[in-house]
């Protein structure tokens, strides 16, 4: 796939995406995922104040973390989904905790080096989205953590059901009921963590048949 169809692909998912947030409002409800679950810790571990949730959709996660004291930026590229967490974070009393933006992230980040503490992204990297894209959110991620920060995401891997099968789009995405995954490799993972502190890769299952993830952690050196 060329530059433009890649382009075009995810120009596809986004209006898929948001006609999917309409359709099904709170679609993964309030629960916050496991992985968010482990993040928490993490981060607290870290000393982490502020997170950036990239991909948090209607933000079952990012009203976790500001639950639980965080200063929570969200990004996805769902208006719709973003104001539903608005909606939510407003009827909880943590509007005040949580800010949003409408992001890309195959467009750098709007936010200034070394401005956050922590980072997580769950299900966002292994979207629609080609290496070298992956590769350039990564960078952004970087830029943007303070030192010491960290970064913990989830990916569905090639050891997943749906590997291989559905509509081929190259580059290890596949296609299943509209939605359109980057499966990774375990090197992929290895080079998204050179220069940075691996912490770990912890393999894990999540939903129905079971999709089959890695929940990566990482950090910038201090």
């Amino acid at each position: 796939m060329g530059e433009d169809g890649e382009r075009q692909l995810g120009d596809v998912q986004r209006t898929h995406w948001q006609q999917t947030y309409r359709a099904h409002p709170g679609m993964y409800g309030e629960v916050p995922s496991a992985p968010a679950r482990h993040a928490m810790a993490v981060f607290r571990a870290a000393g982490a104040e502020r997170v950036l949730e990239l991909g948090a959709g209607h933000g079952r996660d990012s009203l976790a973390f500001a639950r639980a004291g965080f200063a929570v930026g969200a990004t996805d590229f769902s208006p719709v989904g973003l104001e539903q967490l608005r909606e939510a974070a407003g009827a909880a009393g943590l509007a005040e905790r949580v800010t949003t933006a409408v992001h890309d992230v195959r467009e750098p980040l709007p936010l200034p080096d070394a401005s956050v503490d922590a980072v997580f992204a769950h299900m966002l990297l292994c979207m629609a989205l080609s290496t070298e894209e992956i590769h350039a959110a990564v960078a952004e991620i970087r830029r943007v953590l303070r030192p010491g920060g960290v970064l913990v995401y989830t990916v569905r891997h090639t050891g997943d059901a749906h590997y291989g099968t559905g509509t081929a789009h190259g580059d290890d995405i596949w296609e299943h009921g509209g939605f359109a995954v980057h499966f990774f490799p375990r090197t992929l993972v290895d080079a998204l963590a050179e220069g940075w502190t691996l912490t770990e890769i912890h393999p894990f299952e999540e939903g129905e048949l079971p999709r089959r993830l890695w929940r990566v952690t990482q950090s910038v050196a201090g």
